[in-house]
């Protein structure tokens, strides 16, 4: 039998249960004695296994299996569920998705799963504890430093901003007294060119002297192998430091190989999983009655195409409105109001296609916000709401690593610990809102936390430490503006680096991912209470409404979304307050911006009135005016690129072909309010 023509439908299937999997054990995990559950956690597993050896995948079939044998055992009241066994079946879980991707990325889904399988073995014999203990004794603390995804994607990003990666293992003499003490000096000097991403033993273990004589770290620097090397010789009782540059293959290489055979005694985290998990719903959620749907699948590509050819559609739509106002045809125009009906309705549906709830990207959630929690040793309940709330399809696939970055920022720093929380009368277990909602034509995803909020004082300290505000001007900052260097490239508040935070890489990333889709976030803050991030994303990236306006000879188009009002003013309104032109507008002073002046276009002269068309904008809590020539109209456009030659244009970010053929820009207000 041609296995080829099924292995897409084995992918998707394998994605669903490995979905089921995670989100039911996750349910089991809160209420272990709850039966149901661990009857459609079997029938997932053996789903899988029978699918993934009908296909020869005999590594998914044999890992499964040894699953069921522990669930059989548990659905029939003879084996009681414990945090080891959850782990194993986590783990196995991890496994299972690790080798399903490697069959999406071509290969062969093999993997060595013989660690993982010794136990579940050893759960089903009863031999499990004295198994686990001896896991533990022949576990080596210099083991192959591993990479989670997250720190992955974090080294990937810096080497595509100008930064070297590099893996350096550190000898110390042997006859070294504190080798705590000379390891700090070497992670003191490496801080201080750099950021260490990594470090095996992890920083806790290196403190406690409990590593051998050497240690290794993935470290990001601009300066060169010659020059880190001699950083670190510097320091005195320093044997060597082998230092290797890594590159984007040979990253990818070692995080691959990485996961093929993780470490069972430790929790994988894996921060771009696709799998779903069950966790605390709001309040006003209520469960829905299982319906039947009626779906099918269909390539991501081929919805590209499909609005690709509609978004020609619409600008020959245009082109026709206008050619039919020239000739001025009853039959025609009758024609030509009729299919604008019909592609409108078409558009809406074409547009619907390529909505995807929040929920596949918030289900990976629970089982991260799970292990990390773990690891920290913290209580922590993650609580889900609004998440079929919709998104375009390419929003959705580069939404979830900034989350990422958030949720472990708000439960790292956020969430205090299990003392501290008892301490100041909190309950011992932390929350963590991630809820999502429409409002106009954005969506809005806000991730909220009780914990112990932002230090404005240390923060502010921080910023002009490093030079990012000076003294004189930190004095007249507000609140707002204060938690925003907590974005700055490089800053971080924590007190010594771990393998989750303080580093100063992450929320830099949030910011530049955001704006690259065309939103934002802001920060609200309460000392002892809690923080919370609002980020706010466009609906779509394809097709938007847009006002049409002409500055001199030239047309452009600004996003509705961005537009407050328009008007029009006396020129004599307009006053110059230290050299900038500012209005008064609902009670406030906002700034003006001449479009003719910014965007370098030749004025008529004769066009000189004593009154001006405004555009009023806004970008968060800010507004600016902007003088423009003529209000032409609302109207949907079509968003292009400039291509690969028409980078980093100030204020521009796209273009629109008009029904008269001519190519509009398409203005950044955010661009310019900033």
């Amino acid at each position: 039998m041609e296995m080829n023509q099924y292995l897409a439908m084995f992918i998707e299937e394998s994605k669903d249960h490995l979905q089921s999997l995670n989100e039911n054990l996750l349910k089991l995990e809160n209420k272990s004695d709850d039966i149901e559950v661990v009857q459609v956690i079997f029938r997932s597993a053996h789903t899988l296994k029978g699918m993934s050896a009908t296909m020869g995948y005999q590594d998914i079939a044999s890992l499964t299996h040894e699953m069921e044998n522990v669930l059989d055992l548990v659905r029939n009241n003879k084996l009681a569920m414990n945090g080891g066994i959850f782990d194993a079946l986590f783990k196995s879980t991890d496994y299972l998705e690790i080798m399903v991707q490697d069959i999406i990325d071509g290969g062969t889904g093999k993997a060595d799963v013989s660690s993982v399988v010794v136990v579940l073995q050893s759960i089903v014999s009863g031999d499990y504890k004295k198994q686990a203990g001896n896991e533990r004794n022949n576990s080596s603390i210099g083991q192959e430093m591993e990479l989670d995804e997250f720190q992955y994607s974090i080294l990937e990003q810096s080497l595509d901003t100008g930064f070297s990666v590099y893996y350096i293992k550190v000898s110390i003499r042997d006859d070294c007294v504190l080798k705590a003490a000379r390891a700090y000096m070497v992670f003191d000097v490496l801080e201080r060119h750099g950021e260490v991403v990594k470090s095996s033993p992890s920083v806790q273990e290196i403190e406690q002297e409990r590593f051998d004589k050497h240690f290794t770290v993935y470290y990001l620097s601009k300066q060169d192998e010659k020059e880190i090397n001699q950083l670190i010789v510097n320091v005195s009782e320093i044997d060597t430091a082998e230092i290797v540059s890594l590159d984007k293959e040979t990253l990818s290489q070692i995080i691959k190989k990485d996961y093929d055979s993780p470490d069972l005694n430790q929790p994988v985290i894996l921060a771009n999983q696709e799998v779903a998990a069950t966790t605390t719903q709001s309040p006003t959620t209520k469960a829905a009655p299982a319906t039947m749907n009626r779906t099918i699948r269909v390539d991501i590509e081929r919805l590209d195409v499909l609005m690709n050819l509609f978004s020609e559609l619409l600008i020959d739509r245009v082109r026709l409105e206008v050619l039919g106002e020239e000739i001025k045809r009853n039959d025609l125009s009758e024609t030509i109001e009729h299919m604008s009906r019909v592609s409108s309705d078409l558009q809406n549906i074409v547009l619907k296609l390529r909505m995807v709830p929040v929920e596949s990207v918030f289900n990976r959630f629970p089982r991260m916000i799970r292990d990390l929690a773990k690891s920290l040793d913290k209580k922590v309940d993650l609580v889900l709401s609004g998440e079929d709330t919709e998104l375009d399809r390419t929003v959705i696939d580069e939404i979830g690593d900034p989350l990422v970055h958030l949720l472990r920022n708000s439960l790292d720093h956020g969430i205090e610990s299990t003392a501290d929380r008892i301490k100041a009368g909190k309950n011992e277990t932390g929350t963590i809102n991630l809820r999502a909602f429409h409002s106009g034509n954005h969506v809005f995803i806000e991730i909220e936390d009780d914990g112990r909020g932002i230090n404005r004082d240390k923060v502010l300290q921080i910023a002009i430490k490093n030079n990012i505000v000076s003294p004189e001007r930190a004095q007249t900052l507000t609140d707002e503006e204060i938690y925003r260097f907590l974005f700055a490239p490089g800053f971080s508040t924590a007190d010594k680096i771990s393998d989750i935070s303080g580093r100063g890489v992450g929320l830099d990333v949030v910011t530049t991912r955001i704006s690259t889709l065309g939103g934002h976030v802001n920060i609200e803050s309460k000392p002892g209470l809690g923080t919370k991030f609002s980020v706010q994303l466009p609906l779509t990236l394809s097709i938007i409404g847009a006002m049409l306006i002409r500055v001199s000879e030239e047309k452009y188009a600004i996003p509705l979304s961005s537009i407050v009002e328009t008007a029009i003013i006396e020129k004599s309104r307009i006053r110059k307050v230290h050299g900038k032109m500012m209005i008064d507008f609902r009670n406030t002073v906002i700034p003006v911006i001449a479009l003719d002046d910014l965007l370098n276009c030749t004025r008529n002269e004769e066009e000189v009135k004593n009154e001006h068309e405004i555009v009023i904008v806004r970008k968060g809590d800010k507004l600016a005016a902007l003088i423009v020539d003529e209000l032409i109209g609302q109207q949907e456009i079509v968003l292009k690129t400039l291509g690969k030659y028409l980078t980093d244009l100030f204020a521009i970010s796209g273009a629109t072909i008009l029904g008269d053929g001519q190519v509009a820009l398409i203005l950044d207000t955010n661009a310019m309010i900033k």
